[in-house]
């Protein structure tokens, strides 16, 4: 019986892994190794909680919330306001890709507080509801809808023109 769980997380942690990565880079603004071992932790803790994992309704969902908790108390910390300087290194260029663009979206998120990334992260490209939000970032749904709409028109400052210049290309 044992045997069989750890080859259900694995499968899971196999199907699930490529997502949380790509939502980790969008919370840490395109941080490639902290976003590895963001994931790496969210599937560290779900392991733990795999014995358990018949009373979560959508261990996906439930691995998302994990990892967007992960993320904000890894922005509490007081190291977690290293920045590394110069070039980015390991860049990864997708076929059909705009690095200009895929570059100016994440400088803007990296200006925003973590908080406020989450909910643009969580609402936008994981498609989440507010409440679901809500129970992510274990805050209020007006708390959500609060920090959605001051995140948009700090996007919006940040981004200016230069996202309608960098989309026409």
């Amino acid at each position: 019986m044992r045997a069989s769980r750890a080859e259900e997380f694995r499968e899971f942690a196999a199907s699930r892994a490529a997502h949380l990565y790509r939502s980790a880079c969008l919370l840490t603004s395109g941080d490639i190794h902290l976003a590895e071992d963001l994931v790496q932790e969210t599937l560290g803790r779900m392991y733990l909680l795999w014995g358990r994992a018949s009373r979560i309704d959508n261990p996906a969902a439930y691995a998302q919330t994990v990892l967007v908790r992960c993320f904000l108390t890894h922005k509490r910390r007081r190291s977690a306001s290293e920045r590394p300087v110069g070039e980015l290194p390991d860049t990864v260029r997708l076929s059909g890709d705009d690095p200009e663009l895929r570059l100016a979206l994440l400088g803007a998120l990296g200006r925003l507080s973590a908080k406020d990334r989450a909910v643009v992260v969580l609402r936008y490209w994981e498609d989440r509801s507010i409440e679901e939000t809500a129970d992510a970032m274990n805050v209020s749904s007006a708390a959500v809808r609060t920090r959605a709409v001051r995140a948009l028109a700090k996007l919006r400052e940040h981004l200016g023109g230069s996202l309608v210049d960098l989309a026409a290309r």
